[in-house]
């Protein structure tokens, strides 16, 4: 912002980190999940482990968590005055 960036780009840009980091790790634990879906087979009754409807919910809850547990930080930094944080520094 103190290069001239708008608010809503320093929150966009905040959020899309966070969006990639929440997507790389969603994707990373449902390849987890796909591999050892053998060994849960085995440990679950009266549940199917093949469920794609709860795999793909809990994936979008817990990127929607990801992004709404990021969005208050970046709207804080949004509403710094840029002079007073480089005068801090």
């Amino acid at each position: 912002m103190a290069m001239g960036a708008e608010r809503k780009d320093v929150l966009r840009m905040m959020l899309g980190e966070a969006g990639k980091m929440a997507l790389v790790g969603v994707g990373v634990g449902l390849i987890t999940s796909f591999l050892l879906m053998r060994l849960m087979n085995s440990m679950v009754f009266g549940v199917s482990t093949h469920d794609p409807l709860t795999f793909f919910g809990v994936a979008m809850l817990l990127t929607l968590v990801a992004l709404a547990a990021c969005l208050v930080p970046a709207q804080r930094a949004t509403r710094v005055d840029p002079v007073v944080a480089l005068r801090h520094e």
